[in-house]
């Protein structure tokens, strides 16, 4: 029976915070104690996610450079108080597994690569 599996228990799996993400110390939502993650608002992917950060990968040229511009004024349009950084080293902008460019990304998490989205486009992603 060990074949397929049955017959084993499973293992026990951390305990998830609201956005099923594993519980971690350094998260606002999910802290010390994940019962409370509800009240709290969600750093993470959540329904209570915030921006935190964004940044734009690219290699310096035209089309980069305008969905920076872009993603600046989307920023403003949205009115979040986040600065947006414009990355051009290759060695960070490949440790993001980024093949094609202009990219986004929000949060840590890649959003968008090879296009360069007009503003009203980058505000919907950040909604």
């Amino acid at each position: 029976m060990g074949l397929f599996n049955f017959g084993k228990k499973k293992e026990e799996q951390e305990p998830a915070c609201v956005c099923n993400e594993p519980v971690e110390e350094s998260c606002c939502c999910c802290g010390s104690n994940p019962a409370d993650a509800e009240t709290k608002s969600c750093c993470c992917n959540g329904e209570g996610e915030s921006v935190v950060s964004i940044k734009v990968l690219g290699a310096g040229c035209k089309s980069c450079h305008e969905f920076y511009e872009n993603t600046k004024e989307a920023v403003k349009n949205a009115g979040l108080s986040v600065e947006v950084e414009y990355i051009t080293d290759m060695e960070k902008v490949m440790g993001y597994g980024i093949m094609s460019m202009p990219a986004l990304v929000v949060n840590e998490k890649v959003v968008s690569m090879g296009k360069v989205l007009k503003a009203a486009d980058v505000e919907k992603l950040l909604h």
